[in-house]
C-alpha cells in the first residue's frame, strides 16, 4: 500500500446545505458527483460528502452516535495570519467556532471550527511543516 490519503468522505445530514457551505469556502463540486454524492479537489487528495446512514450502511457501521467520533480534519496555514482568515471565513460561511485560535503549547497557532454537521476542522500554522505551491504538506525529514 502507498502510504496517501486519496479520498476523505464525511457522512451529511443534509447534502444540499453540507455543498453550499463547503462552496461559500470557495470550493467548487466535481461533475463526478450526482445527488446523492458530492466531491470536492482538496489539495492532492479530494473530499466526499454522503449522506450519514448511507455512508454508515456501505461501511457496515451504525449511524447513531454523537459526540466526538475520535477524528479532526486540518487545514494547514502558510501564517498566523491565514489562520486567523480561513478561521474568520469560515465561521462566516455558517461553522461553529469551537476554539478561537490562539498559540498552542507545541509552538504553533491554531483554532478549531465545526462545519454544519459538527465534523471539527482545525486550522493551523506549524512552523515545522512545510507546504509547496500547491497547498500539499511536507512533514520534516
Amino acid at each position: 500500500m502507498e502510504p496517501r490519503i486519496s479520498l476523505l468522505t464525511l457522512g451529511v445530514s443534509d447534502l444540499t446545505r453540507s455543498m453550499a457551505f463547503y462552496e461559500k469556502l470557495g470550493s467548487k463540486p466535481s461533475p463526478a458527483g450526482n445527488e446523492h454524492v458530492a466531491f470536492f479537489q482538496a489539495g492532492a487528495m479530494a473530499l466526499g460528502l454522503y449522506g450519514r446512514a448511507a455512508l454508515a450502511e456501505d461501511a457496515h457501521l451504525p449511524a447513531q452516535g454523537s459526540g466526538f467520533g475520535g477524528v479532526t480534519i486540518a487545514y494547514k496555514a502558510r501564517s498566523k495570519a491565514e489562520v486567523d482568515a480561513v478561521f474568520a471565513e469560515a465561521v462566516a460561511a455558517g461553522a461553529k467556532a469551537l476554539k478561537k485560535p490562539v498559540d498552542v503549547f507545541w509552538g504553533g497557532y491554531s483554532g478549531y471550527f465545526a462545519d454544519p454537521d459538527g465534523h471539527p476542522w482545525e486550522v493551523a500554522w506549524n512552523p515545522g511543516f512545510t507546504l509547496d505551491a500547491d497547498g500539499a504538506l511536507r512533514l520534516p525529514k
